[in-house]
């Protein structure tokens, strides 16, 4: 997963599903500047594809660039699968379209990602428009990796109260009534047409580990960025970072909630005083 994340709302320009079977097709191979599709497993793709798109540099390769900030979070592990035999699909004597369960499931998983972004599931990819599993078409595979299902996952969520300056007992509750805390300096970036990246720089620091694991937490913070993108731009102001320290708690279905955010300014005796009255005495 790249360290940096662009905030883009998507447009979702799709025409409803077009393709003809039954219509004249050639073989193209993937470009490197189709970023999504461009590790997905084979090289070639048919054209037109199921979108009825048929200009590979005008209309297929910009439009692919609308679902990379989806498939960054992480919101299905064949998301990316699913949405390549889409919009790049693969160069077989047969038509290889997804499954309608492979739709399903990948929808069940994305589409709340989509809404918290503003964004419905696109009608060009309603599930009932893609075949049985007793036909030809590509399945959902069980994940092999079944420890990483038990790992915290980022989530929707209302955005977290911001605090500024707060007192000392104030962090110190907050240490002593959520599951974790950890410092993170998050920087963002400014670029041209109001997109912003987000970077969580450095180590992320555990005041409280709870049920987060050094190696993930991280890549969790910045995954939790990029879904909630509303509450990220929020946090820091453009070509600016600020260290903060984050508490939060792992709701019953596994996912994470942060509740408060702290900036940690040079000048907050607050913070810091919390923090060594935690390490030594805790609640």
């Amino acid at each position: 997963m790249a360290t940096f994340f662009t905030v883009v709302f998507l447009a979702f320009p799709f025409p409803l599903l077009a393709f003809d079977i039954s219509q004249s097709t050639r073989c193209v191979t993937i470009p490197d500047q189709m970023k999504v599709c461009r590790d997905v497993g084979y090289s070639e793709m048919r054209l037109p594809n199921f979108l009825g798109h048929s200009n590979l540099e005008a209309e297929v390769v910009p439009h692919s660039e609308d679902w990379r900030p989806l498939l960054q979070t992480g919101c299905h592990p064949q998301a990316q699968a699913f949405l390549c035999s889409i919009i790049a699909p693969v160069c077989l004597d047969a038509f290889i379209q997804p499954c309608r369960s492979l739709c399903v499931a990948v929808r069940d998983s994305c589409a709340p990602v989509l809404a918290c972004q503003g964004h419905l599931w696109p009608e060009a990819l309603d599930c009932n428009r893609f075949p049985d599993e007793e036909d030809m078409c590509l399945t959902p595979y069980a994940k092999l990796n079944h420890y990483a299902k038990d790992l915290p996952k980022p989530a929707c969520q209302n955005c977290p109260s911001i605090e500024d300056a707060p007192a000392m007992k104030t962090v110190l509750s907050a240490f002593c009534q959520h599951d974790f805390a950890v410092t993170a300096k998050i920087r963002r970036f400014r670029h041209p047409g109001d997109e912003s990246e987000f970077q969580v720089e450095g180590r992320v620091e555990f005041i409280r580990q709870g049920p987060l694991l050094p190696y993930d937490t991280q890549h969790l913070l910045q995954q939790w960025l990029l879904i909630n993108v509303r509450c990220a731009s929020a946090l820091v102001r453009p070509a600016r970072s600020q260290l903060y320290v984050l508490t939060g708690s792992v709701q019953p279905d596994g996912t994470i909630a942060l509740i408060y955010l702290f900036p940690w300014h040079k000048k907050d005796a607050g913070i810091a005083l919390a923090t060594r009255k935690w390490k030594h005495h805790r609640c």
